[in-house]
């Protein structure tokens, strides 16, 4: 972003952001690039959000996600702004499996979230039945599904590929990103390449064919982190921004009001003594019960919508090993778990085999990260960090063999984490927008609205910032000294 022409000092517009997550502080670095003058009002006691890393038996594992997808620029952009990305890693095996009827099973070569391009490599694999085989190879010869108005990713895809499809490849692979459900995603939110390409074929098969077949040859490595893991990103993002970004944590806002002089007023901090803060703009970068809680007087439309978006929660088990604890080393970095299994853990990651730089460290551990919960399943959650761990334990003994205890581990639980994207959630976004347009200075970004993912998180931040500054500008020469005045005073109160 270009700077406008704002002097410096006190006299330049302040915004403040609230929410310190991956959103909320490129929002801000967009913001302090542009010319504005920023504080971060982050309501938890550290900032980051679901990025977050910490120590496991000596080795820096992250604690939520662990990479970002390459094949958006938003990500590695921000990588090589902050100067890192000649350090970036890269997974060191690509393929993973399902647990499926038993066993663990191949995911085949060739599906894109589940929904298979290759008849041959998905019988090979054995994971569907023969008759669901026989069911899904249907999609090839029957007429054209209608795809108008959204539906659900298992409405549409099962009607093409059959139940087993959904159940047993779609919905594991969806359940991984949004921990949700596939009868209730939407296809338009979760799968738009697909959603896309099934406009223009027959079939769903040679629909997700085309898109392998347009995808760039050599374009490199899907994932990449940081060799201290992507946890990291977030305090890097801070300390690239200097004095322009004030952050503070344990400030969780309490209201937002907008003044008569079009500028807003925030009260954060504990009930007993708030405190009080004003700026020129505001960008919500929080999830969208508390971004609804904070619009529901100045922007009731957009905070009847917010309210309606519902939220997976989950936990992340970390165990540590000793590499001698496996029968043999895995060969996949991980494997998926399919809900008709109705086993407790959902996925599990064997990180030093993914990640070459853990390896490397400790090459006699070997960690692993299982996840538990999906969208309905809280009452799995509602355990002890011990039960959960012995069912983390439990999972790894019969499926891979495991003997014996870990010699570390880690639990970390993710309330309220991951937002359902249901049917119509386009729409829901889009109405949102609309409301929030309708008043100046005013943003929303996050996980909530077109990905859950890091660049996707960036890219939502960018057009908050990329508003607020350009409706700053064209108000112009406004002198912002009485209003910072009035929040020192404010502040003491």
């Amino acid at each position: 972003m270009e700077r406008p022409g704002w002097t410096q000092g006190p006299s330049r517009p302040h915004v403040v952001v609230v929410g310190g997550g991956i959103a909320g502080l490129s929002a801000a670095r967009f913001l302090v690039h542009g010319g504005a003058r920023v504080t971060v009002l982050e309501g938890g006691p550290q900032i980051g959000g679901k990025l977050r890393v910490s120590r496991v038996a000596g080795l820096p594992v992250d604690e939520g996600a662990e990479s970002l997808l390459t094949r958006r620029p938003e990500g590695m952009e921000l990588l090589r702004e902050l100067g890192v990305a000649q350090r970036q890693v890269h997974p060191a095996v690509s393929g993973s499996a399902i647990y499926s009827r038993g066993a663990l099973r191949p995911l085949p070569s060739g599906q894109m979230m589940g929904v298979p391009a290759d008849l041959r490599a998905l019988a090979a694999s054995r994971i569907l039945s023969p008759a669901a085989l026989a069911r899904a190879a249907l999609d090839l010869v029957l007429p054209k599904t209608p795809l108008g108005s959204d539906v659900s990713v298992a409405g549409y895809i099962g009607a093409r590929l059959g139940p087993e499809v959904v159940d047993r490849l779609v919905e594991p692979l969806l359940g991984g990103v949004y921990a949700g459900r596939a009868e209730e995603l939407s296809l338009e939110a979760t799968l738009a390449p697909i959603a896309a390409a099934a406009r223009t074929h027959r079939s769903l098969i040679a629909a997700v064919r085309s898109l392998n077949g347009a995808a760039p040859k050599g374009a490199g490595p899907v994932f990449a982190s940081l060799p201290e893991g992507i946890g990291a990103l977030p305090a890097l993002l801070a300390d690239s921004m200097g004095t322009d970004c004030r952050i503070r944590t344990r400030a969780m806002v309490r209201h937002l009001a907008r003044q008569p002089d079009g500028t807003w007023r925030l009260t954060f901090g504990s009930a007993h003594q708030p405190e009080r803060l004003d700026a020129d703009a505001v960008v919500l970068a929080v999830p969208a019960q508390p971004a609804a809680r904070l619009l529901a007087e100045e922007v009731p439309a957009a905070a009847r919508e917010l309210a309606g978006i519902e939220y997976a929660s989950m936990a992340i088990v970390t165990l540590v090993y000793p590499a001698a604890a496996f029968p043999r080393r895995p060969t996949v970095s991980g494997y998926l778990v399919p809900a008709v299994e109705g086993r407790q853990v959902k996925a599990v990651t064997f990180s030093s085999v993914k990640w070459p730089q853990l390896a490397e460290q400790a090459p006699d551990l070997m960690v692993v990260r299982c996840s538990i919960g999906r969208f309905g399943e809280e009452h799995l959650l509602q355990r002890s960090d011990e039960e959960l761990k012995a069912a983390a334990i439990a999972e790894l003994a019969q499926v891979c063999g495991v003997g014996g205890l870990p010699v570390d581990s880690r639990v970390t639980r993710w309330g309220g984490a991951l937002p359902q994207y249901a049917v119509g959630h386009a729409d829901r976004v889009a109405r949102i927008r609309a409301a929030v347009a309708a008043v100046p200075g005013l943003a929303v970004a996050g996980a909530a609205y077109d990905g859950l993912g890091i660049p996707a998180c960036i890219a939502t931040a960018r057009a908050a910032a990329s508003r607020v500054l350009r409706e700053l500008e064209s108000r112009g020469g406004r002198d912002h000294d009485h209003r910072e005045h009035r929040s020192a005073e404010d502040a003491r109160r």
